[in-house]
């Protein structure tokens, strides 16, 4: 396996963090306000957390999953936050890299699509020690397993055994989103923490170690 550049990581972080693709050159309409991505990158950690976009509050801080969200992420990782929050352990790769906005019902927008045509192949082509990707929610999951995703999350989910011990390419475990408004499909699914959530952590435990 190659081992990442740490210089060439840390110019891409750079750019990355200067990025106004979506307010200069949007696909459709301009983000509804400064750009300020939100990244890790990591030339040693064998974890990435490919998430969908920060929300509002992420926006404000600058800080990953620093929301209700990350409590219930963490959570299901076994990691406090001094050790989720260590670059050298854990890459943390969104969708989208901004805070999209709201919708007219209050919630947040899909991730931008400028993000990951523009940078989502140069990020993890420049971190090939990356061996586990944690794709969390339909977004994450459409775009590191391709046609290998099933017609639900529920059902991609289920499915983690495929995704996680195939002999080819990457490991990915999929996973649904953290927030507190998937608590109702929580309780509808309780294989997801009897049987993923135990994996889980022994993976983080394996490879954050």
């Amino acid at each position: 396996m190659r081992e990442a550049d740490a210089g060439v990581l840390a110019r891409l972080q750079q750019d990355i963090e200067a990025c106004r693709i979506c307010v200069d050159a949007p696909l459709k309409t301009p983000l509804p306000h400064a750009p300020r991505p939100v990244v890790r990158l990591s030339s040693t950690a064998r974890i990435c957390v490919a998430g969908q976009a920060p929300g509002n509050r992420v926006n404000l801080s600058g800080v990953p999953f620093d929301d209700a969200s990350g409590e219930r992420l963490r959570d299901w990782m076994g990691l406090d936050r001094a050790r989720f929050y260590d670059v050298a352990s854990l890459a943390i790769v969104p969708m989208g890299f901004c805070f999209p906005g709201t919708d007219t019902k209050g919630g947040d927008r899909p991730p931008r699509k400028e993000c990951a045509q523009r940078w989502r192949d140069s990020v993890f082509a420049s971190m090939p020690q990356i061996e586990l990707v944690l794709a969390i929610g339909g977004y994450a999951q459409a775009w590191h397993l391709g046609r290998e995703r099933k017609a639900t999350l529920t059902e991609t989910v289920e499915n983690w055994r495929q995704y996680l011990f195939r002999n080819e390419g990457r490991r990915v475990l999929p996973l649904p989103h953290p927030s507190w408004r998937n608590t109702a499909w929580l309780k509808r699914n309780p294989w997801f923490e009897r049987e993923v959530v135990p994996e889980l952590r022994t993976l983080v435990a394996q490879y954050c170690a």
